[in-house]
């Protein structure tokens, strides 16, 4: 249902924090122009930590009118609590979007048990298709296999995001699930190993940056020409790893705002703008990727 490059959108904002809605419009035009394949609004990479519910909702209210179901939209509904994921899902419902991405519940570490009734109780609560995040290290909360196998027997839970960042893990997943759902990598530096043994994309951050190579890539190894999917993936090899140099979305968004798609480089706090001994990486991967030509 939600294949190839699905973009982790990042939220501009202006230096003061507030959202910057004209240019969260003009990205949503640069990706469909580049050919990305999704957008998912308000995840980790959207700053999902930093939005009030009010802001989560205009934001999501604000990209699905953008779209205008040119391509899908999913908004990250995961909460910490079953209660407060459970109202989100429902909202970004209600306000269009054509599926919803959930964080394991960060910080509570609820038992295997606990997370199958957590994400049972959404899909059982909420029609709209549901894809499953694993992100330990940003959670503290492992969803091992074989809870994903059991999940996977639920009708509108369709697709993972894996991000672990073991290779070995999501091909044991693609072997014991893709029957049922979808496989998508969370690690970009992973996307194209994970298509070529039967996932079906990739949740991106690095199409942030470079959305026509990432949608390329995926499209490529979709098809099964690992060739040339590996001849993009080189290009791309340096840029998957200056945007995680420091917490993401740190780099991304500097990137972004190098590239001219967002007037500031607002970011809120905890988050800081990207530290200047970093700035000289980011921008060496962003011109070998050929997103850039110019010296900033």
């Amino acid at each position: 249902m939600f294949h190839g490059s699905i973009v982790a959108l990042v939220t501009p904002m202006f230096e003061d924090g507030v959202i910057d809605y004209d240019s969260l419009t003009n990205l949503v035009e640069f990706h469909i122009e580049q050919g990305t394949n999704g957008i998912v609004v308000v995840g980790t990479t959207g700053e999902s930590g930093t939005l009030s519910i009010d802001e989560k909702h205009h934001v999501i209210q604000h990209v699905v009118r953008a779209v205008r179901e040119r391509i899908p939209v999913i908004a990250g509904t995961g909460e910490s609590s079953t209660s407060g994921t459970l109202e989100l899902t429902k909202a970004a419902l209600a306000l269009g979007v054509d599926g919803c991405l959930l964080l394991a519940p960060p910080y509570i570490k609820p038992t295997q048990e606990g997370l199958y009734q957590h994400y049972k109780t959404i899909a059982e609560a909420v029609p709209i298709p549901l894809i499953l995040y694993n992100v330990p290290g940003r959670t503290g909360c492992d969803i091992l296999p074989e809870t994903v196998a059991r999940l996977a027997e639920v009708p509108n839970i369709v697709a993972l995001k894996e991000a672990t960042g073991s290779l070995d893990r999501l091909r044991q997943l693609i072997r014991d699930c893709s029957e049922h759902i979808d496989i998508l990598s969370g690690e970009d530096a992973l996307a194209r190993e994970t298509i070529l043994a039967g996932g079906r994309g990739v949740i991106s951050v690095t199409a942030n940056v470079a959305p026509r190579a990432m949608s390329q890539l995926c499209a490529a190894a979709l098809a099964g020409d690992a060739t040339s999917a590996a001849e993009i993936d080189a290009t791309l090899a340096k840029l998957h790893q200056q945007l995680f140099v420091e917490s993401n979305p740190i780099p991304v968004k500097w990137a972004v705002h190098q590239l001219g798609l967002m007037p500031e480089n607002g970011i809120r706090l905890p988050l800081l703008p990207l530290s200047e001994r970093y700035q000289a990486g980011v921008l060496a991967a962003m011109r070998e990727a050929g997103v850039l030509e110019d010296e900033i």
